[in-house]
């Protein structure tokens, strides 16, 4: 590795050449002020100059973000002229930006009002005409707000770096300049996916999800027999939003938060990803014995269901039919369950607590709902659910750990917690066909063969000598290589797993933020590890379950002898199954 000699504040240092002066200095014990760089690696341009130092020789202030060290580099950061200028660009950005903190949902989490404290800027130097505002709320899934935008265009570089869309990008010219989707349309009016990556590396509140948590409280007024269910990517985060490190474990202490919160019954989703499995497993392979169309692709990911509407409208039928897990639960809450129960389905109010802002465009659509009763009503994010929390004064981490509700849909299988990582649909998905196919289990639970990060893995599955080719992809600009495969004839794969977000659910745009300037100094290294942190809970707690393949669950073994029948029987596609249709990008 070659390294560089450089000095900061007099101080001499060697660090790896290629660095910037902003990364540089934070390896060499220095944070200088920045709204654009250690944020997931989303726009290092320089547009915000509030990282500017001064470097010996050189004309001017720079940029830290975008300078590179080189040999014999003289720099300050504590100048008086290098501080003054961080701090006037400060006082630029807040001359026009709108100062709700209080009703702001990024309040606690915003790096504009972060870097103002640091740099001692104060709102007021600077008086003037303001751009324009425009607030886009059309989508269920998420709110733009410009009069909160900085101009940074980390959102812009996540939706490129995530996905290959550009969904995003810089409208009109200098004081006008905004950024939106073309022409200033409404993300109801475009090709967006509605991931919330753009929210979850916005520094202020210019982005956010759109809040359900009124129509969960209006819910539980009107006497609603109200039930949460929650994703397994939650239980991997939600400490996070109480100070708990990333990566940790919260299931338990989840629960009974939830349990407090008022909620008839709480649910795990997982017993729904043990059901997606028998029934996309059974689609699977019937697929494969009958000639159907191969290769088959899991629908799990609202996200990458959009995608493939707006852009891969010819490939729909490789799409499996399942609804995502979340969904079925719901539908089995509004059929099975209050059946059991003697309930009304019009009574039921279904709450998922999800790691997605997709998930709310997702239960709206048409397809999600029986006799015009919605499947799901209302979809929080995890960080909906840190809120609700948090109003409610219960101190989380001192919360005892309880269990799930164990009637009817309370028993789950360590297949359906992996589904919150990128790779997990598809080795639970493996676990059962594998049983099916052989009769016996696999020697080795884990699949690991499809386990990792790569942005495109595949594995070859010898069962029973039937050799079954799979693949992995986790990003829209992964999975357009592997669409694109498809529609030129050449791909080899039975079965692939696509997810919308990069890592998978556990980095899904509804989870709490991860932002270097607010972590203890100690996980300086945690934007590196967080999906990995995260992913390693899920696991864990996969290895902690006496059951691990979805088919031995013992309550959809029961599901399907009292209700179902079997998977893939008429009932269940009339209550589990779903159809997808072709969408132009944008809107005449």
């Amino acid at each position: 590795m070659a390294t560089v000699n450089i000095k900061i504040e007099g101080v001499s240092y060697q660090v790896e050449a290629g660095l910037t002066i902003l990364e540089a200095a934070k390896k060499c014990g220095y944070e200088i002020p920045s709204l654009c760089a250690f944020n997931h690696g989303e726009c290092s341009n320089g547009s915000c100059r509030v990282c500017l130092v001064e470097v010996k020789g050189a004309r001017g202030l720079v940029a830290s973000c975008v300078y590179p060290v080189n040999e014999g580099m003289e720099i300050s950061i504590s100048s008086p002229r290098a501080a003054e200028a961080r701090r006037a660009s400060v006082e630029l950005l807040l001359s026009n930006h709108n100062k709700d903190c209080q009703q702001c949902d990024k309040n606690g989490q915003c790096e504009l009002l972060h870097v103002a404290s640091v740099t001692g800027a104060r709102e007021g130097r600077y008086q003037g005409t303001k751009t324009p505002v425009t607030i886009d709320q059309l989508t269920p899934s998420i709110i733009r707000d410009t009069s909160k935008c900085i101009l940074c265009g980390r959102c812009v570089a996540r939706c490129q770096n995530a996905h290959g869309m550009g969904i995003l990008g810089f409208e009109n010219r200098g004081f006008q300049t905004i950024v939106a989707p073309a022409e200033n349309r409404s993300f109801a009016d475009s090709p967006c996916i509605l991931c919330g990556q753009c929210v979850s590396v916005c520094p202020t509140g210019a982005l956010m999800e759109k809040s359900e948590i009124g129509k969960v409280d209006a819910a539980m007024k009107a006497g609603k027999h109200v039930v949460v269910q929650t994703a397994p990517a939650v239980r991997a985060a939600l400490g996070e939003e109480f100070g708990m490190p990333v990566g940790t474990a919260v299931t338990g202490k989840m629960v009974a938060a939830l349990k407090r919160l008022g909620f008839a019954k709480v649910y795990d989703t997982n017993f729904a990803a043990d059901l997606t499995i028998m029934e996309e497993g059974t689609e699977l392979l019937g697929r494969i014995q009958n000639g159907g169309v191969l290769p088959m692709i899991t629908s799990c990911s609202p996200g990458w269901v959009n995608y493939a509407e707006y852009n891969y409208g010819d490939l729909l039928d490789h799409l499996s039919s399942c609804k995502s897990p979340h969904q079925m639960q719901g539908a089995i809450l509004k059929s099975y369950y209050a059946e059991k129960n003697g309930i009304d389905p019009k009574d039921i109010f279904v709450v998922s607590i999800m790691p997605c802002t997709a998930k709310k465009d997702e239960k709206e659509r048409s397809q999600m709902e029986r006799d015009g009763i919605k499947d799901v009503d209302a979809v929080l994010t995890t960080r909906e659910l840190a809120k609700m929390i948090k109003r409610a004064g219960i101190l989380f981490t001192r919360l005892p750990d309880e269990e799930f509700d164990q009637d009817l849909m309370g028993t789950y299988t360590g297949a359906g917690v992996i589904f919150g990582v990128t790779g997990g649909v598809m080795e639970a998905a493996l676990r059962t066909v594998y049983y099916v196919l052989t009769g016996k289990e696999h020697d080795a639970i884990a699949f690991e063969a499809v386990r990792g990060f790569e942005g495109i893995r595949e594995a070859s599955i010898d069962i029973n000598g039937m050799t079954v080719n799979v693949a992995i992809a986790h990003g829209m600009k992964n999975a357009k290589v592997l669409l694109d495969d498809i529609r030129a004839g050449k791909s080899k794969y039975h079965f692939i797993e696509i997810m919308g977000c990069p890592g998978g659910c556990i980095a899904g745009g509804g989870q709490p933020i991860v932002r270097s300037c607010f972590l203890p100094h100690e996980d300086d290294d945690i934007l590196d590890t967080y999906k990995e942190k995260r992913a390693k809970a899920l696991y864990s707690e996969d290895e902690r379950q006496t059951l691990r393949q979805s088919h031995k669950n013992p309550q959809i073994q029961k599901l399907y002898d009292e209700f179902l029948g079997k998977p893939n029987s008429h009932k269940a596609h009339e209550l589990l199954h779903t159809t997808y249709a072709a969408r132009v990008g944008f809107n005449d």
